[in-house]
């Protein structure tokens, strides 16, 4: 499909799919979604996105690289609803490390995206009722829906658990990933009542 000196094909639809799906994300994040050889490959590709107006770019915090976003153009060719993402910088960390596990664990587990539901997905299909708690993503593998939750800051003690008792009666299993000492040491007080599984996020990082 040729659009104004570019010519798309099937990948550049996948990465607006994957960009929508998370409402932003890094390079990094579409070089491994959207199955890349390397990284510059995929710096090239996105510049020419970029350049043509489906996507735009875009560094929002110091350290942090460009957040890729859909263009009022790239939303349009999707159909989805043509407002633009608000980012939430203190969300923007627990966000980029969401996509880093997503990545872990699809190829931990040798599956795909079609398996797997955001947050964003979940209280979309929940649609208007009041918003209750979602998990980060959900992960349907062998039968099994299982709820994933990245903490990566402490919540009151009473919130935590709550928490984890919704996901609890919703879903067959619930891992928990953190770096964070005070949620690891609820998470645990919370392992003799609810079962739940805890991963430390480094493990993670040092698999990625």
């Amino acid at each position: 499909m040729s659009q104004k000196g570019i010519e798309l094909n099937e990948r550049d639809f996948y990465i607006f799919k994957i960009i929508f799906m998370f409402r932003y994300c890094l390079g990094r994040h579409i070089k491994q979604l959207a199955d890349f050889s390397t990284i510059p490959a995929c710096d090239r590709r996105l510049k020419k996105l970029v350049e043509a107006k489906y996507i735009e770019r875009k560094r929002h915090i110091w350290g942090i690289p460009y957040l890729y976003t859909l263009s009022h153009k790239g939303r349009a060719i999707l159909g989805v609803n043509k407002k633009p993402v608000t980012i939430k910088l203190e969300q923007v960390t627990h966000d980029i490390t969401v996509i880093d596990t997503v990545i872990y664990f699809l190829e931990k587990y040798n599956i795909t995206l079609s398996d797997l539901t955001t947050e964003k997905e979940l209280h979309s299909t929940a649609g208007f009722t009041t918003r209750k708690h979602m998990p980060d993503y959900v992960i349907n593998k062998d039968g099994e829906a299982i709820a994933f939750e990245i903490e990566l800051t402490a919540k009151a003690k009473d919130t935590l658990a709550k928490n984890v008792k919704t996901n609890y009666l919703n879903y067959d299993r619930q891992i928990w990933i953190t770096d964070n000492t005070t949620v690891k040491k609820n998470l645990h007080e919370l392992k003799n009542t609810y079962t739940l599984e805890i991963i430390d996020l480094e493990n993670i990082k040092n698999g990625y």
